[in-house]
C-alpha cells in the first residue's frame, strides 16, 4: 500500500523539480528583457554591403506574387538582389517574378525541406557575388530600413543577426494568439539573451548571416524540417555570437485557426524532440568548454511548450486538491502564478488590448490543438508539413503600432 502512495509521490515531486526549472527560466528571462543594454550610436554610417535576399517557396504561387516584388521594391543605398527558391510554382508565376525584377532559382526535391532548398540556391549562386545573404518566408515583408540596419550590424562585426520578427495580420483569435507568442518569444529568447550578452535565438526568417558562412552552415543539411534550429546550434558551436535587431522589423503572417495551429506545433515539437536528443551529449561538452550559448540551446530543448506548461500546471492545481500526494495545491499554485507572470512581463504593452482578452479565451481550443500535436508527432518525421499562406493578410495588423 505504501507504494501506491510512495510512487506516485516520488513521480509529482521529479514532475514539480522540471516544472519548476521551467518557470524560473521563462522569469528569469523575462526579467532580463527588460534590461535593455545601452547601444552606442554608430559614428558614421556603414558603407553598404551587398544584400542576397533568399526567398523560399514552396507551392504558394499566390502569395509569392504579392511579396517576392514587395521585396524587390525594398529601399537599400547599396546592391541587393532579391531570388526566389521556387518549389513547386507554376511557369506562369515564375515568369512574372522574373518580370518584376527577382532571381528565381528552381528545384525540384523528392522530399522538400527548406534547407535543402536554400542550400540549392547558395550552390546555383556565384559564391562571392554577395556579402550578406537574408532569408525570409515566403509570406514575410520587410518594414523600411530592415536592410539598412542588418547592414549596420554586419559593419559593426557580427556574423549572424535575427531581426524582429512581427505579425501582419490579427484577424482572427489563433492569429491573435500567435502574434502574443511571437512578441513573446522574441522578448525571453532574443531580446532577454541580448540584454545577457548572451546569443539570442534563429526563428527562420528575418534573420541574415554572412554569405559564405551561410552556404558552410548549410552543407550536409539533410531533412530537418527545423532547418533554423540546425544553424543556430551550428554557429554556437563556432562560437559565433547571434546578435538580436529588436528595430529591424519583418512582417510575418499569422495562422487562421486551430487547424493549421496543431500542424505548426507538430512541426516544432518534433524539432524540439530531434534536436534534444542529437545534441543533449554535445550541450555537456560544450558547457565543460565554458560555451554558455551552446548549452542554454539545449536548455531551451527541453522546455515545454507555454501553452501545455499552463495546461498541466491548472490540472495539477485541481488534482492537489482532490488528492493529496506531492506537493501541495500551494506549490503548484505558485508555479501557475509565475508561468503566468513571465508570460505578462514578456508581452509588449501595446498588446494588452480588449482583442486580446477575447483571444486569450479560445486558450482551451489551442490547449487541445497542442495535445493533437502531440498525437501527430509520427507524421512531422516522415512528411514535410508547411503552414499554409493567405495571398494577402486581412484584417488589422500591427504596422502602425511598431
Amino acid at each position: 500500500m505504501k507504494i501506491l502512495v510512495l510512487l506516485p509521490t516520488l513521480v509529482l515531486y521529479i514532475l514539480g523539480f522540471y516544472l519548476l526549472c521551467n518557470v524560473l527560466y521563462l522569469l528569469f528571462f523575462a526579467l532580463a528583457g527588460h534590461r535593455r543594454q545601452q547601444v552606442e550610436p554608430a559614428n558614421a554610417q556603414a558603407a553598404p554591403l551587398r544584400m542576397c535576399v533568399l526567398m523560399p517557396a514552396y507551392h504558394s504561387d499566390a502569395v509569392i506574387q504579392e511579396t517576392g516584388p514587395a521585396a524587390v521594391r525594398h529601399a537599400y543605398p547599396g546592391r541587393f538582389d532579391v531570388h526566389v527558391i521556387a518549389d513547386g510554382l507554376q511557369p506562369a508565376t515564375v515568369e512574372k517574378l522574373r518580370q518584376n525584377g527577382a532571381g528565381v532559382v528552381e528545384v525540384v526535391f523528392e522530399k522538400s525541406t527548406k534547407g535543402k532548398a536554400l542550400l540549392a540556391a547558395l550552390d546555383s549562386l556565384p559564391p562571392d557575388a554577395y556579402d550578406v545573404a537574408v532569408i525570409l518566408d515566403v509570406d514575410n515583408e520587410m518594414a523600411p530600413g530592415f536592410l539598412a540596419q542588418v547592414n549596420q550590424s554586419f559593419a559593426e562585426g557580427y556574423r549572424v543577426v535575427q531581426g524582429h520578427r512581427t505579425a501582419k495580420n490579427l484577424d482572427s483569435p489563433f492569429a491573435v494568439l500567435d502574434a502574443c507568442n511571437e512578441e513573446i518569444n522574441n522578448h525571453i529568447f532574443r531580446q532577454g539573451h541580448a540584454s545577457l550578452g548572451m546569443s539570442s535565438a534563429l526563428i527562420g526568417s528575418g534573420m541574415a548571416f554572412e554569405y559564405g558562412y551561410l552556404h558552410r552552415l548549410l552543407r550536409d543539411i539533410g531533412d530537418t524540417p527545423g532547418e533554423d534550429k540546425e544553424l543556430d546550434f551550428r554557429a554556437l558551436k563556432d562560437g559565433v555570437k547571434i546578435a538580436y535587431l529588436p528595430d529591424a522589423y519583418v512582417y510575418d503572417e499569422k495562422i487562421p485557426n486551430s487547424k493549421v495551429f496543431a500542424n505548426q506545433r507538430t512541426r516544432w515539437l518534433a524539432t524540439q524532440q530531434e534536436f534534444l536528443s542529437k545534441y543533449f551529449g554535445e550541450g555537456i561538452r560544450q558547457l565543460g568548454q565554458g560555451n554558455l550559448d551552446f548549452a542554454d540551446k539545449v536548455v531551451q530543448s527541453m522546455l515545454l511548450p507555454r501553452i501545455l506548461l499552463l495546461g498541466i500546471l491548472g490540472v495539477l492545481v485541481v488534482l492537489s486538491l482532490l488528492w493529496p500526494v506531492g506537493p501541495g495545491p500551494v506549490f503548484w499554485l505558485l508555479l501557475l502564478a509565475g508561468a503566468g507572470a513571465a508570460l505578462l512581463l514578456a508581452l509588449p504593452a501595446r498588446l494588452y488590448t480588449r482583442q486580446v482578452g477575447r483571444a486569450m479565451l479560445h486558450l482551451p481550443v489551442a490547449l487541445g490543438a497542442m495535445l493533437l500535436a502531440i498525437l501527430q508527432l509520427k507524421k512531422a518525421k516522415t512528411s514535410f508539413m508547411p503552414t499554409p499562406h493567405a495571398a494577402s493578410a486581412p484584417g488589422s495588423t500591427m504596422r502602425s503600432e511598431v
